[in-house]
């Protein structure tokens, strides 16, 4: 089957790919989490998935990304320092979320990439567990929804204008190649369901071929874990 190439630039369809996917597991988790029916492992790892994946997301755009720009269209320099302030207060969220103690077999990643195994929740029953849990949930999803409003009517044009398609493919490398092996499998199952076949064809384009040839047993697991999350068959 033939596909339709994504019209926008390549660093803005990956952007929004990206964005949207922290959107749906934010709200996704804060949803999961006051649900008897999904286990505690399961919110663990789409919790840990989250938390990495954002911390390195923002991390990216502020040591690697914001210069590039910076370096051709120095006027917007103030506007992405902004940005960078909202991404300490959205640290210090995560940093609730990540502490939240789950147990099922859950990790805790930081932002280096490091997993390690979680510890039991300290007798705290399941429900104080899951109510903690959804707070802290709540918090980072109304971040991250907040940031991504006042982010991408600066970040898009600039991506358009200041970003070749060099330099893009040089820093989205660079991205995949720093990204923390933490349940990858989930970001497989967002981007199916926030971007179109061609559109995540072209994201996946860029996994090393190693990675590439898990991608189908990727997307069977997410489906599982997703159902699950969203209490299939519950």
């Amino acid at each position: 089957m033939k596909m339709t190439p994504p019209a926008e630039s390549t660093a803005v369809m990956e952007t929004r790919l990206a964005h949207e996917v922290h959107r749906a597991a934010g709200t996704l988790l804060a949803e999961a989490a006051l649900s008897p029916s999904v286990p505690l492992g399961a919110l663990a790892h789409l919790r840990d998935f989250l938390v990495v994946n954002l911390r390195h997301h923002h991390e990216s755009e502020d040591d690697d990304l914001w210069p590039r720009i910076v370096a051709t269209a120095p006027a917007v320099a103030h506007e992405l320092q902004s940005l960078s302030e909202e991404h300490e207060r959205l640290d210090a969220a995560l940093d609730q979320l990540a502490a939240v103690a789950l147990n099922g077999g859950g990790t805790d990643g930081d932002s280096s990439g490091t997993a390690r195994p979680r510890t039991d929740h300290d007798g705290a029953s399941d429900a104080t567990v899951r109510t903690a849990l959804h707070a802290a949930a709540v918090t980072v999803r109304d971040t991250v929804h907040d940031h991504l409003a006042h982010e991408e009517p600066v970040l898009f044009p600039a991506l358009r204008d200041h970003v070749t398609p060099a330099q893009w493919a040089d820093f989205s490398q660079r991205v995949i190649a720093t990204t923390p092996p933490v349940a990858g499998h989930l970001m497989v199952g967002f981007l199916d369901e926030v971007g179109t076949p061609a559109e995540v064809e072209l994201v996946l384009s860029g996994l090393p071929e190693p990675v590439r040839l898990l991608v189908p047993a990727m997307r069977l697991q997410a489906a599982a874990d997703l159902g699950v999350l969203r209490g299939a068959g519950a």
